[in-house]
């Protein structure tokens, strides 16, 4: 015999050992996979949006560049909307000044502003008078309360950023300086915040409360993560049960595929505890993938043992059989779908890196126990089968063959013509990474940002330091000049709804100094002069209220905040550009600036990651195309296997572009994260068509009709539990985990058409060897006999 041979009569003795000693075996896997679950006492949830950024990422570090030189501008922003529309009653204000005060109060607080605390400045003969613009509000009569929203509705700092346009709603901003220390510090001031927001509204009843701010996005991926994991597992073990039962018919082997796909599920996710992984979002989906990707070994094992416990194989004969011709197929499928896996390590985002080898994890333990324990739990649990009269044995599968053999060639041009006209669409695929809309809308912190956006401010925000290149040179009249030139020109473009800068600041000092006389609402001429404004003003400020949001420690930079609309990711990256490129086309070398923040990172990483999944992508296909061509000992058929392997995830993106059309950074490592799943089904097929070429002697037609046969309920079976577990991942809070699981189940959906119906034209159409010859593809044993 063979090489191969003798492989295969090692897996009979090893079957039969198993077996033999299935009672130790059990044991050994339940105290081994106990002590590596152990390990999952150590995981916790990540609470900071950076955690989606590799630390050599370019945004990010121009970010945190940045946060490095101004205050920081993590926040919690109170959304405040009166039932009377209108925020310049005594009662609102009132209600906004306790709110304000409140607000110091919640941890790791180090600045709040808001209408109420605005630093309202006027001149008095040669004084600057700097006080809050509302003080004691329950006491202004009417002429009182049209002073305040005039100068509020009509102050740059204000307008259109802690008021709305209609001034129906307003805003109390908080900022706050986390230590970093510790993920649970987030939750103290989210907790303060809420609670400070539920008292107000209990004792202001006409007043309704959002929250939103960067502090509440970092809890909303732990909220989002918390919520998947504690709704998805359990519908995803209750569809995988329904599934079981249904397509396997068999309470024992039901159990023995549920115990798989737990033990697996906890294996990975305790070394990940090991190894002190922090879960986010993404990464928190590993158990779910788990689930879902551990069931494949299992099941083509246990159906083709059924199958033969129903043409009259006892129990052990037809496990030993069922190893020994699926050991090599499961071996090679679970190689390539971890290579899938592992392959989203090229993403630029940490979270996909993390999901990526936490589910290779699993599927490596999946494969181990599938090997062991399972045939050891099956030997021990009872098993009981009809078994099939002759006359009643060929099944759906069969008649499959019969028809896909008998119709090759329409089938096959029909599959081929519905695979270009979706490949085609491809390219109408459009990138949007829009933050705000991660979460779906049973997320707080979704709903409080769409009221914001709609009712108040824009959410996304860049950021610019500009630097005039010496020390208190942002006093410098030209410097100011240019700043301000910047500044009005961004203010027209139309998606900025507010711009935050240093000149209007400087405007109402030189008006303040000059006795509030409008004509003098202009930049200063005199570098002098600017500079003592700026410093009276900062001395007349309160704690906690200074221009350190502003201005770097040596007043030779000042940083302007432009806060958009919001809108598509292409849109908001192309106004980026035209910043940048107006500072370098109109501004001194010195003031040309990169913007930053979170907006855009996150409206990068798309991109980023897209170019960095290609490279994986390429590395997951020559190293499987390699696999392929080994394993199936022919680089013909190695070849042909990657037409069906590659086109569904072009379908299904093509696919996509008509329910969706939108690409996030999730769904851009789908393509290399399935490749490896969509494997499994060809190499099952390849290898039983190759089996029965050699074994029965059998033609190409009579082969694919065998691999139908012996095969096909597994596919099917299998295609079928990984297209309900990624549906049940699409239900995710999480839109990037939403989308991805769609995609993924689509793509899976397309896998199996192309193995039934692409596959076997192809097969047909270029194997052409006379069955003595086909031997050489891949030499296998001879059948054990059945009983």
């Amino acid at each position: 015999m063979g090489k191969d041979s003798k492989f295969e009569q090692s897996i009979v003795k090893y079957t039969e050992w198993l077996i033999r000693w299935r009672w130790l075996v059990v044991a050994i896997a339940l105290i081994t996979v106990g002590f590596a679950a152990f390990g999952a006492k150590n995981l916790a949830l990540a609470t900071n949006y950076r955690v989606f950024f590799g630390p050599g990422n370019p945004e990010l570090a121009e970010f945190e560049a940045v946060q490095s030189i101004y205050t920081k501008n993590d926040s919690v922003l109170f959304v405040v909307a009166p039932d009377d529309g209108e925020v310049f009653t005594s009662r609102t204000l009132s209600a906004l000044e306790e709110l304000t005060e409140g607000a110091w109060q919640i941890p790791f607080s180090i600045r709040v502003d808001s209408v109420t605390n605005f630093q309202h400045s006027v001149g008095v003969d040669d004084d600057l008078i700097v006080e809050d613009l509302v003080e004691d509000a329950g006491a202004f009569d009417a002429g009182q309360l049209a002073r305040v929203r005039e100068t509020a509705m009509s102050r740059p700092e204000l307008y259109r950023r802690l008021v709305s346009e209609s001034g129906a709603v307003a805003g109390v901003n908080v900022i706050l300086q986390l230590p970093g220390e510790d993920p649970s510090e987030l939750y103290a001031p989210v907790d303060a915040a809420r609670d400070l927001a539920a008292r107000i509204e209990a004792e202001h009843p006409h007043l309704d409360i959002r929250l939103t701010g960067m502090t509440m996005l970092n809890h909303a991926f732990t909220e989002s993560g918390i919520k998947d994991l504690t709704t998805l597992i359990p519908l995803m073990y209750l569809v995988l049960l329904v599934a079981m039962i249904v397509l396997l018919r068999s309470v024992s082997a039901t159990i023995a595929t549920v115990a798989i796909i737990g033990l697996s599920a906890a294996t990975a996710m305790g070394i990940a505890g090991w190894s002190r992984i922090l879960l986010e979002p993404v990464s928190a989906l590993a158990p779910t993938m788990i689930l879902t990707m551990a069931v494949a070994d299992s099941v083509h094992i246990l159906v083709t043992m059924l199958e033969g416990m129903r043409t009259g194989q006892t129990k052990h004969a037809a496990l030993v059989e069922s190893l020994r011709i699926n050991f090599l197929p499961v071996l090679i499928t679970s190689v390539t779908t971890a290579i899938g896996f592992l392959s989203m390590n090229f993403s630029d985002s940490p979270p996909l890196n993390r999901l990526g080898t936490i589910t290779a994890i699993g599927v490596g333990a999946a494969f181990i126990l599938s090997i062991s324990f399972l045939p050891a739990l099956i030997a021990i649990l009872p098993v009981r089968v009809k078994e099939r009269a002759a006359h009643l044995r060929r099944t759906v599968f069969d008649r499959l063959g019969d028809f896909v053999v008998a119709r090759s060639r329409p089938i096959l041009i029909g599959t081929v013509a519905l695979a270009v006209v979706l490949i085609a669409l491809v390219p109408t695929n459009t990138v949007s990474d829009e933050f705000i809309k991660y979460f779906d809308e049973s997320i707080q912190f979704r709903r409080d940002s769409d009221f914001t956006v709609a009712n108040l401010t824009g959410i996304y925000q860049m950021q610019l330091s500009l630097d005039s290149g010496e020390t208190g040179g942002i006093s410098e009249p030209a410097y100011l000049a240019n700043l301000d030139r910047f500044v009005e020109w961004l203010r027209t473009q139309d998606t900025v709804v507010h711009v935050s800068s240093l000149t209007d600041t400087m405007r109402r000092l030189n008006m303040n100094m000059h006795g509030d006389d409008l004509g003098f609402y202009t930049l200063p001429e005199n570098r002098e002069l600017a500079a003592q404004y700026l410093l009276l003003y900062e001395m007349s400020l309160p704690n906690g209220l200074d221009l350190n949001n502003t201005l770097n420690v040596d007043t030779s930079s000042t940083r302007v905040i432009a806060t958009v609309s919001g809108g598509e990711t292409r849109d908001f990256l192309q106004l980026v550009d035209r910043v940048e490129s107006w500072l370098a086309d109109n501004l001194p070398p010195t003031m040309h600036a990169h913007a930053t923040g979170p907006s855009v990172m996150f409206s990068r990483i798309t991109q980023r990651n897209i170019r960095s999944m290609v490279i994986g992508t390429a590395f997951a296909f020559l190293l499987i195309s390699g696999i392929l061509v080994f394993a199936l000992r022919s680089l013909k058929l190695g070849a042909l296997s990657l037409i069906p392997n590659l086109i569904p995830a072009a379908m299904a993106f093509g696919m996509w572009s008509l329910l969706v059309g939108k690409i996030g950074f999730a769904v851009s490592v789908v393509a290399a994260m399935t490749m490896g799943i969509v494997v499994d089904d060809s190499v099952h097929f390849l290898i039983k068509y190759l089996r029965a070429r050699r074994e029965k002697d059998l033609s190409p037609p009579d082969a694919i009709r065998y691999a139908f046969s012996s095969v096909g309920r597994a596919l099917w079976v299998t295609s079928a539990v990984l297209v309900a577990g990624f549906v049940v991942l699409a239900q995710s809070t999480f839109k990037q985990n939403s989308d991805m699981g769609l995609l993924a189940a689509i793509t899976i959906g397309f896998a199996l058409i192309a193995d039934f119906f692409l596959l076997p034209g192809l097969l047909l159409l270029v194997d052409r060897e006379r069955p003595e010859h086909a031997a050489e593809a891949l030499p296998v044993a001879d059948p054990l006999p059945t009983q």
